[in-house]
């Protein structure tokens, strides 16, 4: 069995890339707290394009939104054409 840690740049390796909307904006001490994630303000949305580690971690940021009281529009995983 393989007990080596990940180094945060293998992680991002097999991280999947996911956009995740809020209505609203989300604070920037929040977005501080997502490693690696884009943002991009549209009128009254928040978008957020990033690595996700696992679904625990795509939880994890979508639970911290919703007690920030922020509407969930969509989350997506992107494909490797919404990246290029």
């Amino acid at each position: 069995m393989n007990t080596k840690a990940q180094t945060p740049k293998e992680a991002d390796m097999s991280a999947l890339e996911y956009e995740i909307r809020v209505s609203g904006l989300v604070p920037d001490s929040v977005l501080a707290e997502i490693e690696g994630v884009h943002v991009v303000v549209e009128p009254v949305q928040t978008v957020m394009r990033g690595p996700v580690l696992d679904q625990a971690a795509l939880h994890g940021i979508i639970n911290r939104l919703q007690r920030l009281g922020l509407d969930l529009i969509e989350v997506r995983r992107l494909t490797d054409q919404d990246i290029a």
